[in-house]
């Protein structure tokens, strides 16, 4: 089920989108949820307390707190959940590009431009989520584990156990080794100690002995890996800026 942020300073436009996100969400039998905000203050308090969207939709012209500034704060969370902006002026647009949105649509929306718009997403969010992901063998049978939801993967004895944000842990007998090497390559994991893979979309601070992570969950750091591990964090929050 894919959670949607909707944020408008508007109470009428923020009405409108939930009204057209309802009749999509029933003409498509689309499983969604969706969370109203009506201002940039309120959405950014709820991630920073840990809750993630898989698609935002921002208008820009917003008091105090643009939708801009909103999604510069989103990115801070999550690089790469799609960001559309709906707004009443095209002067933005340029703009919207920095902050890695995925569409820029000019209101009043209407029926056919939400539903347009949420066809093209949806289509892209499925062909991104297979390319994104591992499929692993556990005791429960053959399972697909999307990246985004991966916040570490930890070895036991002969046992990995890949953590999930939902608080689910998936165990499977493989080597380590391979689980590392088939990480690694989606660009977002570190190794900061011999036993465990940590997906830096989820850390919170790095201290010389521990990661702390948002989920409020502790990975140890190596010893003298430290530098390395910021290090590395760091690069990896200026490639996605």
């Amino acid at each position: 089920m894919l959670q949607i942020a909707v944020c408008d300073d508007n109470i009428e436009e923020l009405s409108n989108m939930v009204q057209l996100i309802d009749l999509y969400r029933t003409s498509k039998n689309f499983n969604c949820q969706y969370a109203v905000f009506t201002n940039g203050f309120e959405l950014v308090s709820v991630l920073e307390k840990g809750k993630r969207f898989d698609i935002y939709c921002l208008d820009i012209i917003m008091p105090g707190f643009t939708g801009i500034d909103v999604a510069k704060e989103i990115r801070g969370f999550d690089k790469t959940a799609p960001i559309l902006f709906f707004t009443s002026s095209p002067e933005y647009a340029l703009e919207s590009y920095s902050v890695k949105a995925i569409n820029y649509i000019l209101k009043p929306i209407s029926k056919e431009k939400l539903f347009f718009t949420f066809d093209e997403l949806l289509e892209q969010i499925k062909a991104k989520k297979d390319e994104n992901a591992i499929i692993v063998k556990s005791s429960e049978g053959i399972q697909k584990i999307l990246i985004s939801n991966l916040v570490f993967a930890e070895v036991i004895g002969r046992n990995v156990l890949y953590h999930m944000h939902s608080g689910k842990i998936i165990e499977c007998t493989e080597a380590f080794s391979s689980v590392c090497d088939n990480l690694v390559k989606h660009g977002c994991f570190i190794r900061p100690h011999r036993s465990y893979l940590v997906n830096m979309q989820y850390v919170d601070t790095i201290q010389n002995h521990q990661i702390t992570l948002q989920t409020l969950s502790f990975v140890p750091v190596a010893q003298g890996r430290a530098k390395e591990m910021k290090a590395q964090y760091l690069n990896y929050q200026m490639e996605g800026e």
